[in-house]
């Protein structure tokens, strides 16, 4: 049985029955000679990797992985062992294409020769799915949750102590000499200092319900982005990308308008000070379907936001973690403003996501959709 495929991409010509059932693979398949050459991909790899089969074969493998991907070493591993070689969440991404977290299958190709120069390799991608995503962002919520019990006991057995710890400095300052004077008053300043920070990681014990009205997301990320250009974000280019028949959703205007000042602060603070470039786009997706905390009911969140920026990206350190509190890439930073940040949208039925390589970073956001008889398209 012959196919012909039906991408011009691809050389035009007939396909036996293993290239159809190759391009009907959801995952990526490929394989790389002795040299690492390309000698092949399916339609799920072309698309993976943003490259039609015939551009494809004139690279390398490592022409389109960073020079330091693990998926090298993998190969060179199952050419070695001649076993089948598997890891997990692997990024295999780079600047052009970004972020790409997957899990890697290498094993060794079987020939019909014992020449070990005709060894050939056969690279598996699978994409990490939305259902690990969502695992990532009950990861986040439990993390916040664990600060919320945690301030809740700070507010009650360290803020009282404190004030009279304070008070009794403020006391002893009118008797001391002026030198003993400035210990009082750095006593003072540093109880001030561990009250304001409880009182920012009270937020996380607020969890009343949220009065959601129907809002326009353009209307947030412009007068955020107005706020940026005036202000911490001066030296940035900006650019928009907007999908003009974005729905409406529901929400707490000025919560969502703190969630994006805070990503477009993060944002503006990493990009280099000369060339500094943020983009904010927003799409219409398919979204994905997510159970609704307690209940049997689907969330459908086809709404997209991403803040994307050039700057030297996240340490791969703290990626999985850039969510959790009290992990920060800035000296003397808290590490609450992106917790507070996965919290909110957590509270809106949404989730965030992060992509980070060098030179490209990607915050992205989904939420759902305001009910149909409140969409209606942007300007209008």
């Amino acid at each position: 049985m012959t196919a012909t495929n039906q991408n011009p991409e691809r050389q035009a010509a007939p396909y036996d029955q293993a290239d159809v059932i190759l391009n009907s693979m959801s995952d990526a398949i490929i394989t790389i000679d002795a040299h690492n050459n390309i000698t092949y991909a399916n339609v799920s790899a072309e698309q993976f990797l943003g490259s039609s089969l015939p551009i494809l074969r004139r690279k390398k493998i490592q022409d389109i992985v960073p020079y330091d991907s693990p998926l090298i070493a993998l190969t060179e591993q199952a050419r070695k062992t001649k076993a089948v070689i598997t890891e997990y969440d692997v990024n295999i991404g780079n600047p052009h294409i970004g972020e790409l977290s997957t899990d890697i299958h290498v094993s060794v190709l079987i020939n019909d020769t014992d020449l070990p120069e005709e060894e050939g390799i056969l690279i598996q991608l699978q994409k990490r799915s939305i259902a690990q995503k969502i695992n990532q962002q009950q990861t986040h919520r439990s993390a916040t949750r664990s600060v919320s019990g945690m301030a809740a006991m700070l507010a009650h057995e360290i803020k009282n102590p404190l004030s009279g710890i304070k008070g009794s400095a403020q006391i002893l300052s009118q008797d001391v000499s002026e030198d003993d004077r400035a210990l009082t008053n750095l006593i003072c300043e540093e109880v001030d200092r561990i009250c304001m920070l409880v009182d920012r990681m009270e937020v996380f014990t607020d969890h009343r319900q949220l009065e959601k009205v129907e809002i326009n997301i353009h209307s947030i990320l412009e007068h955020v982005k107005k706020l940026a250009e005036n202000g911490f974000g001066k030296h940035v280019k900006f650019s928009e990308n907007y999908d003009p028949s974005l729905p409406h959703t529901l929400g707490d205007r000025g919560k969502l308008i703190q969630v994006f000042l805070n990503l477009l602060k993060n944002a503006c603070e990493a990009v280099p000070k000369s060339d500094g470039k943020v983009t904010i786009k927003t799409a219409y997706r398919q979204g994905v379907r997510v159970a609704a905390s307690g209940s049997d009911e689907m969330l459908h969140l086809p709404l997209e936001i991403s803040i994307i920026d050039n700057g030297s990206g996240i340490s791969e350190d703290i990626k999985a973690n850039i969510f959790d509190p009290f992990v920060t890439t800035k000296a003397g930073g808290t590490g609450l403003g992106l917790a507070l940040v996965a919290k909110t949208i957590s509270d809106h039925g949404g989730i965030i996501e992060c992509e980070s390589v060098p030179g490209k970073t990607v915050f992205r956001i989904l939420l759902p959709a305001a009910p149909k008889q409140g969409q209606k398209k942007y300007g209008k």
